[in-house]
């Protein structure tokens, strides 16, 4: 079905290499953190509370959550930081 779907849509597959997570380890970074703060950590009563509730994990961890890949900064503090050094060149 998927390929059927991807054929359809012009979507080429590429899946990673079977045992070989890091051939991207930047999702796998991701994935593992969403299972352990937020699936993990979570009873889902519904299909919509779980929507809720990964929403709400996801703008945590896109807006307000540090980051050491930003120094400690959260993503919101290291955009506005961005925008404030653009003004002042």
């Amino acid at each position: 079905m998927l390929d059927q779907w991807a054929y359809l849509n012009g979507v080429e597959i590429d899946f990673s290499r079977p045992g070989k997570p890091t051939d991207n380890a930047y999702i796998e970074s991701f994935n593992g953190r969403l299972r352990a703060e937020c699936l993990n950590a979570s009873w889902f009563l519904s299909l919509a509370d779980a929507r809720d509730r990964i929403e709400d994990w996801r703008c945590h961890y896109n807006d307000d959550r540090p980051h050491t890949a930003l120094g400690g900064s959260t993503p919101r503090a290291f955009a506005n930081q961005a925008v404030t050094a653009r003004e002042l060149a």
